[in-house]
């Protein structure tokens, strides 16, 4: 038979083990781990050995010590050193041994009554005064291992007194036929040591605590002692362990502090190896929350889809630029509810999770002010039938406090009809009142069509003027500063236009005033690249071309929704550049309405040229009786200049309250 200690058994792989296991004739061995195996081994090794011992009563008292499990041969030296006298004594109590090996031979392989073990215990120690007086003698060498050590009879006294068997015979019987083979092995310090540190462990208080070092060192070592606390430690912790009849605790807790040792290794691959502390302090499962706040908050913002595909609700308060606001649109969402840049989208949000930096949209409820199942299906907006307008907006039905000058509203929606759908251009020099025009015009229409969506971009502005504007007019006021960069200027610009573009699409009437598409022109002509084709005043050959898009997109749509934009174009500002940016813009619109320098300058205002501003298919607009008038008014003012001109209109319109009033009166 093949004898293993625990330093061979530690360096074997699991599957050798359980080979070695089967041997031995152990029985379940599947699912215990490496560590249990080999003290399963060893305690199964020192029964059998012990079961040999019985068989070869004769040689016993020679072979011993080789059959000790993990036993390097220390007793041939120890035998050289014995006298002869010590010799015969052995050889008597082996005889005495047999003699009460019947009994022992019994308990060896089946590990039978506890109870027992105590009774061979006490008749060898009232039998054998003898041996164990020459014991005492040997035992100054033992002493002086264990330094510290406190009296060591005490634990040999307390055994007997235990209700639980301390030893099984064997190892009894060895220790004592062995006491000279004690003395020699002073390097064995370590197990002396350890024992007093067990037997004091012996407490259930820390039942593991003494348990696990004795076992990984005492198979190591040689177990020569001979009192018999120090055979208690020489087997292992194991359930089938003779310390198990010592410490009832360990059965349970050996083995359950094992297992989970093998569980965090299997759970490790997402933690950190090696150290079952970072299984516990680690959160596995987050604690549930005490209120849940999904839902409970509704986001609404502009949609910016990413190169990657997920997108960004962004908020209106930051021009609809990325700021801490922005609420996360995953992909599927988009996917699922065919969301497009520039959609108008509101649902309820939840707050990041951990790992997550953004709130996230939890479901969409409306897009554009619709359901989803109605947007779903929409035609996009470059394949809708633009028509000309053909539904004007009343101005003057209804008169806004917060319209400055009345009568400017009046001349515009006389002379230069505004409809659903309109494309109008603003023609205007510096310092000629275009802002407050286009401020009358805006509160004008969100007090007679508040179905209307309206929304103010201002490009290169003056600070001042947005939040006067913002404070003023009852819409949606977009603005990007004159300090600002151009690519700002076109980045807002663009998400305006999306957004006008997606609600038009679900058929809304939305309006747009630019101030002004001139600045606009120049900030895409310093974010284009260089073409190597240059036109007069500085301007790229291409740089035109997404202002024009811009303003290109104002169209009445068929079978509902429109885009009006209205927008001003600067002139004589002694920019060459500007010059041309208005060439480019002059025949695109199909309204236009000039200012006049001169009359701003003698303060009339609104400063109108009369005679240069007019709409195109004015027709569809008006009824005919009043075309007929108007067309007679024009006539009459044909002759006048500018300024005669806007002094006699404005004299009448004083004089009536609206402007069917002042065609009734032509008459008269």
């Amino acid at each position: 038979m093949v004898k293993y200690n625990i330093v061979e058994l530690t360096d074997m792989e699991l599957p050798k083990l359980q080979t070695i296991a089967t041997e031995l004739g152990l029985g379940e061995i599947k699912g215990i781990d490496k560590q249990a195996l080999i003290y399963l081994i060893l305690d199964q090794q020192a029964v059998s050995v012990a079961g040999m011992q019985k068989e070869k009563e004769a040689q016993k008292s020679e072979a011993k010590p080789r059959r000790k499990p993990g036993r390097p041969p220390k007793n041939p030296p120890a035998e050289t050193s014995e006298t002869a006298v010590e010799k015969k004594e052995k050889k008597e109590t082996a005889k005495e041994k047999e003699a009460e090996k019947p009994v022992v031979k019994r308990r060896g392989p089946g590990r039978p009554p506890k109870k027992k073990p105590e009774e061979v215990q006490e008749i060898d120690a009232e039998e054998k005064p003898a041996e164990k007086e020459k014991k005492t003698a040997e035992k100054p060498a033992v002493k002086r291992r264990g330094p510290g050590r406190p009296p060591k009879k005490k634990p040999v006294e307390e055994q007997p007194v235990d209700t639980e068997p301390i030893l099984a015979t064997e190892p009894m019987l060895e220790a004592e036929d062995t006491p000279a083979a004690e003395p020699q092995p002073i390097a064995q310090p370590m197990e002396v040591a350890e024992a007093p540190a067990v037997s004091e462990a012996e407490t259930p208080d820390e039942p593991e605590s003494g348990a696990a070092p004795e076992v990984k060192e005492t198979p190591a070592t040689p177990t020569v002692s001979a009192d018999p606390k120090r055979t208690i430690f020489k087997h292992t912790t194991d359930t089938n362990s003779v310390l198990d009849q010592v410490l009832p605790m360990q059965p349970s807790t050996p083995q359950p502090k094992e297992k989970p040792s093998n569980d965090p290794k299997k759970r490790q691959p997402g933690q950190r190896a090696g150290n079952p502390n970072l299984r516990e302090n680690a959160p596995a499962v987050p604690p549930p929350p005490l209120y849940d706040f999904d839902g409970i908050l509704t986001a609404t913002g502009v949609l910016e889809i990413v190169p990657d595909g997920y997108g960004f609700l962004r908020s209106s308060d930051y021009n609809y630029l990325a700021s801490p606001d922005d609420v996360y649109v995953s992909a599927s969402q988009i996917k699922l509810f065919g969301l497009r840049t520039g959609d108008l989208v509101e649902g309820p949000i939840r707050p990041p999770r951990e790992g997550e930096k953004y709130f996230p949209l939890v479901k969409v409820d409306t897009i554009n002010g619709r359901p989803t199942e109605e947007v779903r299906d929409r035609v996009p907006f470059d394949h809708l039938t633009p028509l000309f307008p053909n539904e004007k907006f009343n101005l003057t039905e209804r008169r806004s406090p917060k319209v400055y000058d009345p009568y400017a509203v009046r001349v515009v929606d006389l002379f230069s009809p505004i409809g659903k759908g309109q494309r109008g251009l603003i023609v205007a020099q510096p310092k000629t009142g275009k802002t407050m025009l286009l401020k009358d015009i805006a509160n004008a229409i969100a007090i007679n069509h508040p179905e209307v969506y309206m929304i103010i971009l201002l490009i290169d502005e003056r600070p001042e003027e947005v939040t006067d504007m913002a404070r003023s007019v009852d819409a949606e006021v977009i603005a990007s500063t004159f300090d600002e960069p151009a690519d700002r200027h076109v980045k807002i610009a663009e998400i305006v236009l999306n957004k006008a573009k997606r609600m038009v699409e679900c058929g809304h009437d939305v309006v747009i005033l630019l101030d002004s598409i001139t600045r606009l022109a120049r900030a895409y002509n310093t974010v284009q690249p260089a073409s190597g084709k240059i036109l007069s005043g500085g301007v790229e050959a291409n740089a035109l071309q997404k202002p024009k898009r811009f303003f290109g997109a104002a169209r009445n749509i068929e079978h509902g929704g429109s885009l009006t934009i209205l927008a001003t174009a600067l002139t004589d500002t002694g920019s060459k550049m500007d010059d041309v940016i208005f060439e480019e813009f002059k025949g695109t619109g199909n309204m236009e309405l000039q200012l006049d320098r001169k009359l701003a300058n003698r303060r009339v205002y609104p400063a109108v040229d009369i005679q240069a501003s007019s709409t195109r298919r004015d027709d569809l607009l008006q009824d005919e009786s009043t075309r007929n008038r108007l067309f007679i008014f024009r006539n009459y003012l044909a002759d006048m200049n500018t300024i005669e001109a806007m002094e006699f209109v404005k004299k009448q319109m004083e004089l009536t309250a609206n402007n069917a009033e002042l065609l009734a009166s032509m008459n008269g």
